[in-house]
């Protein structure tokens, strides 16, 4: 027997030991007539016992098909058939109708439902009309199955309920989890993007330059090949500490970095930052991520000889400035500036490209976003 077959085994096993077997106790009321007649005929040991065996058949195959499954034909209907046979003969036989409108409200939507426990209550009231017990015996079971079918018809609908709410709370909180792992995995990707766009720019631009020197100042080439390993190591660590959803850059760290990878395209950089603005951690971060974008697409694409980086705040917002003399133009913004206003958007803020003199960037932060 393989893994699935023995969790089907154990699963029917489970079914057949369920505690709802306890509800068939209610279907021995139909002994009751028979074993309390003064005259009984000959007929009612053998139908009771065929409306108990037919019953607890029944149960057993809703219970093996699970008892959430719609079941109309399967069970809903034979109860109510079975319950309108054998009530005219055995009032007691009523009880099925009450079976009958627990299946009702267990799977049968929520305007159909009251509809058939109405129809059961009629059809209870025509069978005690016909019925050949005598007065008044015939109305314990026409009493008693016209109350408790709309009581065990109406729990089972308010319990479904239960359950079905349990379900949408679960499904929903599923995909808040899924919504949450997409959002962090595009954040990481973005990430990814801005740090391996600026080291991996930075370390071709170092090499090129190596790749020149060596024969013409094997000094100088040597330092630039020292300054290759150590962007390489940073950006090695840097994706480390990116994955694990632990890194956190500063404005102060991605001038340093600017200067550097500015340094080996012969790109003069000019800085004029408030020293004394304090940005609170989150919009930092976005702000230094951003600031690695611009200064990327500064070295990559810009062919500028000047790029000058500005930062400050007044009473609104805070505002970051990276503007180069290079070809500017009005290209279609790529992955990585997309990815910018994404995250800047988050902030609250908004991010302003113009490419008619060079390029300038313009961030605007609102100031409570920030500080």
């Amino acid at each position: 027997m393989n893994t699935d077959d023995a969790h089907a085994t154990k699963s029917v096993a489970a079914r057949l030991l369920s505690w709802e077997w306890i509800s068939l106790c209610y279907v021995l009321f139909v002994f009751a007539q028979p074993y309390f007649s003064p005259q009984r005929a000959w007929w009612e040991w053998p139908l009771a016992i065929a409306v108990c065996v037919a019953t607890v058949l029944l149960f057993a195959g809703m219970l093996l098909r699970g008892q959430y499954v719609r079941q109309t034909w399967t069970s809903l209907v034979p109860f109510t058939v079975i319950g309108a046979v054998a009530t005219p003969f055995n009032t007691h036989a009523s009880v099925l109708f009450i079976y009958a409108a627990a299946v009702a409200g267990k799977t049968l939507p929520s305007r159909t439902a009251p509809l058939w426990f109405a129809g059961l209550t009629v059809l209870n009231s025509v069978t005690t009309v016909v019925s050949r017990v005598p007065m008044p015996y015939r109305l314990w079971g026409l009493i008693s199955a016209s109350i408790f079918l709309w009581l065990v018809g109406l729990l089972e609908m308010r319990q479904r309920g239960r359950r079905q709410e349990r379900e949408n709370q679960r499904l929903r909180a599923a995909q808040a989890e899924l919504l949450a792992a997409i959002g962090e995995r595009e954040r990481i990707a973005r990430d990814l993007h801005d740090l391996l766009g600026h080291s991996l720019t930075a370390v071709v631009m170092r090499a090129q330059l190596t790749k020149e020197l060596v024969p013409v100042d094997p000094e100088r080439a040597r330092a630039e090949a020292e300054e290759i390993e150590r962007n390489a190591r940073e950006a090695l660590a840097a994706i480390r500490s990116t994955v694990s959803g632990w890194r956190r850059t500063n404005i102060r760290a991605e001038l340093e970095a600017a200067r550097r990878a500015l340094a080996g395209t012969d790109v003069t950089l000019r800085v004029a930052c408030d020293d004394n603005l304090i940005l609170v951690a989150a919009a930092e971060h976005e702000l230094g991520l951003a600031l690695r974008e611009a200064v990327t697409n500064v070295a990559r694409h810009a062919r500028a000889s000047m790029c000058h980086i500005g930062l400050d705040a007044d009473e609104e917002r805070v505002r970051l400035v990276i503007a180069d003399d290079g070809i500017g133009g009005t290209a279609p913004e790529g992955t990585g500036l997309n990815g910018l206003r994404e995250r800047i958007a988050k902030l609250g803020g908004v991010v302003q490209r113009t490419g008619s003199a060079g390029t300038t960037l313009t961030i605007t932060v609102p100031v409570e976003a920030a500080r």
